[in-house]
C-alpha cells in the first residue's frame, strides 16, 4: 500500500542559482487507468511523451522519487494546479514525497482529507474548459525541487576556568538544545484539435499532512510533460499506428478471456 503523501501548503523559496537539469529525473511519473489497473503506454513522438487515455475512465497520476532526500513535487493537470485549483506555477503548493517514496494522485485536492477524481471527458466537461481555461487542456506535468540542506551546529565547549591558581575539577560543561523537526512522509507539431481533457469526477477520501519545504532554488530542478488525448486521436495524428491501436482496442487474441469452458458445437 503507497505512502500517504503530504501536502506542502507554504514553501520557503531560496534565491540562489539553480542547478542544472539531470539526465537522470528525480522523479518519475507515470499515469494509471484506474478502471482497468494498466499503466498507461507512452509512445515518445515529436519530441514529447504521449499516452491515450480511454473517454470515462478514471486515472491516477504515480509520482515516484528515485533519489534519497526529500523532494517537492508541484502537480498540473491541464495547465491547472492539482492542489489549489489555480493556473500552475512551479513556485506554487506541491506534494513532498520522502525518498525513495512512491505514490499515486488520483484526483483534485478538495481539502486535507479528500479529492474529486481525475476521469478522462470530452474537452468541454474538463475541469480547465469549465473553468474557463480550456488552452492548456492535454498535459500533465511535474515541476520537481530539492530541500535546502538544514546546516547542524555543533556548540564549541567553553573555555576552562583557573582559580586562585588552584586546579578545579569544575567544569563548564556544553549545553545545547538540539531539536529535530518532525517531517512528515509523504507525498506539438501539426496536431489536430484536443479531443478529451480531465474531469472534476466523484468525491474519494484521500488523506493527507501538512509538512514545511525549503526549496533549494527558486527554479526546478526537473520539469516533465506527458501529453494524452484519446486513441483515435492518437492514431489520427500518427502517434499510435492503426495496428496497434486495433490490438489496444480489444482486437488482439487475449490468454485470458473472460467466461468457463463451453461445449463445442454438435456434441
Amino acid at each position: 500500500m503507497p505512502r500517504i503523501p503530504t501536502i506542502l501548503v507554504l514553501a520557503a523559496l531560496a534565491t540562489s542559482a539553480c542547478n542544472p537539469l539531470g539526465a537522470r529525473p528525480l522523479v518519475d511519473i507515470d499515469v494509471i487507468d484506474r478502471d482497468t489497473g494498466q499503466w498507461l503506454p507512452e509512445v515518445r513522438a515529436r519530441g514529447q511523451d504521449w499516452i491515450p487515455g480511454d473517454p470515462g475512465h478514471r486515472y491516477s497520476v504515480r509520482l515516484t522519487n528515485t533519489s534519497g532526500e526529500r523532494v517537492l513535487v508541484v502537480l498540473s493537470v491541464d495547465g491547472v494546479n492539482a492542489i489549489t485549483g489555480e493556473d500552475a506555477s512551479p513556485s506554487q503548493a506541491g506534494y513532498v514525497l520522502a525518498p525513495w517514496q512512491s505514490t499515486e494522485i488520483a484526483g483534485w485536492r478538495k481539502s486535507l482529507d479528500d479529492i474529486a477524481q481525475f476521469y478522462f471527458t470530452d474537452l468541454p466537461d474538463s475541469y480547465a474548459a469549465r473553468t474557463g481555461r480550456p488552452d492548456n487542456v492535454g498535459v500533465i506535468g511535474i515541476a520537481v525541487f530539492r530541500e535546502r540542506a538544514q546546516p547542524v551546529v555543533y556548540p564549541m565547549p567553553a573555555p576552562p576556568i583557573a582559580n586562585s591558581g588552584r586546579a578545579t575539577d569544575k567544569a563548564a560543561a556544553p549545553s545545547a538544545a538540539r531539536e529535530s523537526a518532525s517531517r512528515a512522509d509523504g507525498a506539438l507539431g501539426a496536431m489536430q484539435p484536443q479531443g478529451i481533457g480531465t474531469g472534476h469526477g466523484a468525491r474519494e477520501w484521500s488523506p493527507v499532512g501538512q509538512t514545511t519545504f525549503e526549496r533549494v532554488s527558486s527554479r526546478p530542478s526537473q520539469v516533465s510533460e506527458l501529453r494524452y488525448d484519446d486513441r483515435e486521436a492518437l492514431v489520427a495524428m500518427g502517434i499510435i499506428p492503426r495496428d496497434e491501436w486495433r490490438h489496444a482496442a480489444g482486437d488482439a487474441p487475449r490468454a485470458f478471456p473472460d467466461g468457463f469452458v463451453a461445449d463445442p458445437p454438435n456434441w
